[in-house]
């Protein structure tokens, strides 16, 4: 009963606050600087409030705090990942006024923000192991069964998140692209913790879907406000850690999967690049190779969250019929 009423309770806040943060962020001159290597079109959003993040986050949060309080269902591992997800949001928050500092859209060194990314990482994986959460172990999809990986658990896991981390961050180059995709991989991943009865976890998901349903109400084309690396980073944060806090890490990856794809382009295209001196794409994350191939932006984020839908309810019919 708790997690309808958390996903409405995200939704409504976030889209109730969403015009009244919009003329904040203008005010304060929280505006988008476009890059110089973006394609042509997108050189008219230009002055888009961004930082939007900020109210994904706080509506998140709210709507899981109020609501995990009257049903007295928030426990100590679940409130690591929302901790986690706040850090991330700060790093992105960082990132976006050193943007905004310099009047273009360079922000952190990649260097610095992948360090900040590591210590993060480290700080929630070693609160997960202290509280006794943190079994080195993962359920495999559909089956329920628990695999042991002794200690090289942690490694993995360790860049598994920070892989998905920049791989949401990656995906935010388009009006809803992002929070879009975002929606269904949350519910998946609540939908498999409630199977297998992971405490609050579940709720937590459904607060960030709620949230992301309602930024969408500025973030959709076209967008009045952006979410920055505030919003995308707590949204890898959140995603991952979640998958973290229930053991779904191998889940996360299939319901997850259009995040994957978009930072494994950009993958691809580098060593192509250094191997050969070619480029196999026309331009990355991969959103942009469609863009520069004739899709319009709403063709592109609409297909993108029709297939990231897709594998979400795949992740969660097998789910079922394994039960069955």
């Amino acid at each position: 009963m708790a997690e309808p009423i958390v996903l409405l309770t995200g939704m409504v806040i976030a889209a109730l606050a969403g015009a009244p943060t919009v003329a904040l962020l203008k005010r304060l001159g929280c505006v988008q600087h476009i890059s110089e290597w973006a394609p042509e079109r997108h050189r008219a959003k230009a002055g888009t409030p961004t930082c939007g993040g900020l109210l994904l986050v706080a509506a998140a949060a709210c709507a899981f705090l109020l609501t995990g309080r009257y049903f007295r269902t928030v426990d100590i591992s679940v409130v690591g990942v929302l901790i986690f997800m706040v850090l991330g949001a700060a790093l992105g928050f960082a990132d976006d006024l050193l943007s905004l500092k310099r009047g273009r859209n360079l922000g952190l060194k990649a260097r610095h923000k992948l360090l900040g990314q590591v210590v993060l990482t480290g700080w929630f994986l070693y609160y997960q192991r202290i509280i006794g959460s943190g079994g080195m172990s993962v359920v495999l999809p559909f089956s329920g069964r628990v695999v042991p990986l002794g200690w090289p658990y942690w490694p993995a896991v360790g860049l598994l998140v920070i892989f998905f981390m920049n791989a949401v961050n990656l995906s935010d180059g388009l009006d809803g692209l992002a929070a879009g995709l975002s929606v269904p991989a949350l519910l998946a991943l609540g939908l498999a913790g409630l199977r297998y009865h992971q405490g609050s976890a579940p709720l937590l998901c459904f607060a960030v879907a709620g949230a992301c349903l309602g930024f969408l109400w500025i973030n959709a084309y076209p967008a009045r406000a952006f979410m920055g690396d505030t919003g995308s980073l707590a949204l890898g944060c959140a995603m991952a850690g979640a998958a973290v806090a229930m053991r779904q890490e191998i889940l996360l990856l299939a319901v997850g999967a259009v995040f994957v794809v978009e930072a494994l382009s950009v993958v691809a295209q580098v060593m192509s690049f250094k191997l050969t001196g070619r480029r196999i794409l026309r331009m990355t994350p991969l959103h942009h190779h469609f863009e520069l191939g004739g899709w319009s932006e709403n063709t592109v984020v609409t297909r993108f969250w029709l297939v990231g839908a897709a594998l979400a309810a795949a992740a969660v019919v097998g789910e079922r019929c394994w039960a069955i």
